[in-house]
C-alpha cells in the first residue's frame, strides 16, 4: 500500500511539474507570435505612433517578466485574463466556445471505446481469418486519410450528393435539437482514434491470450469466454488507455479542423478568431486549458493503467 500511494505521489508531482511547464511555453510561444493585438487595431496602414498609443493602452509595453508574473497569479485565482480585442473576460469565450466542443468529444469519446474495443477483440479472436485481415485492412487504410480530407470527402457524399446530412452547422441553432448536424464531425473525429485502438487492443489481446496464465486457466476448465474477457482484457485494456489519453492530445488539434470545416462555435473556432485578432490573452487561456486537460487525462489513465496491470506502473 506504502508502494502505491508513493507512485500515486510521484505522478501527482510530475502532474504539478508539467502544468507549470504547460502555463511558462504557453506564455513563451503566444510571446513569439508575430505582431500583437495593437497592430491589428491599426488597420492595414499602421501608424507607429497609433500603435505605440494602442499597445500602452493594452499593457503591452510592459517588460514580459511582469505581464508572465500578473497572468501566473490570476491564474492560481481562476482569472484567465481579458480579451484585448473586446474588453471580454477570457472565461466568457471558454464558457461560449466549451459546450459545443465538449458535446462532440464526449459523443467521441462514448462511440470511440464500445468501437474500438469491439473491433480490437473480433480481430483478435480471429487472428489470421478474413474477419482479421478485413478489420487490419480497413483501420489501415482509414488511419492514413488526413482528417481535413475526409471531412471533405463526407460532405460532398454525404451531405451534397446524397442529402442525407447538412454539410454545416449555419442556421441550425443548439447542436442537441439537430443531431444529424453531429453525424459528419462526429465521424471524422472518430475514424482515427477508433483505427488506432482497434488495433492496439488486437495486438494487446493476441498477446495476452498467447500468454502462459491463459493457457493455465484453460486447462484448469475455465470456459474461455471468462478467459477472454476477465483475464485477457484487462491486459490488452492497459496500453489501450494509455492510448485513449493520447487521443485527447489528437482531439485538441482535430477539433479545430472539423470545428472549421463545419462551422461549428467551439473551443476551436474561438482559437482560431482569437489568433486572427491577435488576441494574446484568448489564445493563452485556450492553450492553458487544452494544456491542463492533457495533463490532467493522462495522469488518470497512468492510475487506471496502474490498476488495471501493476507491473505497467513500475515500468511507466
Amino acid at each position: 500500500m506504502n508502494g502505491l500511494r508513493s507512485w500515486i505521489a510521484r505522478r501527482l508531482l510530475l502532474g504539478v511539474v508539467q502544468t507549470a511547464a504547460v502555463v511558462l511555453l504557453v506564455f513563451a510561444l503566444t510571446e513569439a507570435l508575430p505582431g500583437d493585438a495593437a497592430v491589428a487595431f491599426a488597420g492595414d496602414q499602421p501608424d507607429p505612433q497609433r500603435i505605440a498609443a494602442v499597445r500602452e493602452a493594452m499593457g503591452l509595453d510592459r517588460p514580459a517578466h511582469q505581464r508572465l508574473a500578473d497572468w501566473v497569479l490570476g491564474l492560481l485565482h481562476g482569472d484567465f485574463g481579458t480579451s484585448l480585442t473586446s474588453g471580454r473576460p477570457v472565461a466568457g469565450f471558454l464558457a461560449d466556445g466549451f459546450g459545443p466542443t465538449l458535446l462532440l468529444a464526449a459523443v467521441m469519446v462514448l462511440l470511440l471505446v464500445p468501437v474500438g474495443v469491439g473491433l480490437g477483440v473480433l480481430a483478435a479472436r480471429h487472428e489470421g481469418r478474413f474477419t482479421d485481415r478485413l478489420i487490419s485492412s480497413a483501420t489501415l487504410g482509414v488511419y492514413a486519410v488526413p482528417e481535413f480530407a475526409l471531412g471533405v470527402l463526407l460532405v460532398s457524399v454525404f451531405a451534397l450528393r446524397l442529402g442525407w446530412f447538412p454539410p454545416t452547422a449555419v442556421g441550425y441553432g443548439g447542436l442537441l435539437a439537430h443531431p444529424a448536424v453531429l453525424v459528419l464531425p462526429v465521424l471524422v473525429l472518430l475514424a482515427r482514434p477508433v483505427c488506432s485502438l482497434a488495433r492496439l487492443v488486437r495486438a494487446g489481446m493476441i498477446e495476452a491470450l498467447a500468454a502462459p496464465y491463459t493457457a493455465h486457466a484453460e486447462r484448469y476448465g475455465i470456459p474461455g469466454a471468462r478467459v477472454r474477457y476477465a483475464h485477457a482484457l484487462p491486459n490488452a485494456l492497459a496500453p489501450a488507455t494509455q492510448q485513449l489519453a493520447r487521443t485527447v492530445d489528437w482531439l485538441l488539434c482535430g477539433v479545430i479542423v472539423v470545428e472549421a470545416l463545419y462551422v461549428i462555435p467551439g473551443l476551436g473556432t474561438v482559437l482560431m478568431n482569437a489568433v486572427a485578432d491577435r488576441d494574446i490573452p484568448v489564445v493563452q487561456g485556450l492553450a492553458v486549458v487544452f494544456g491542463l486537460a492533457t495533463v490532467v487525462l493522462n495522469l488518470g489513465a497512468d492510475l487506471v493503467t496502474h490498476r488495471l496491470a501493476p507491473r505497467s506502473g513500475a515500468a511507466a
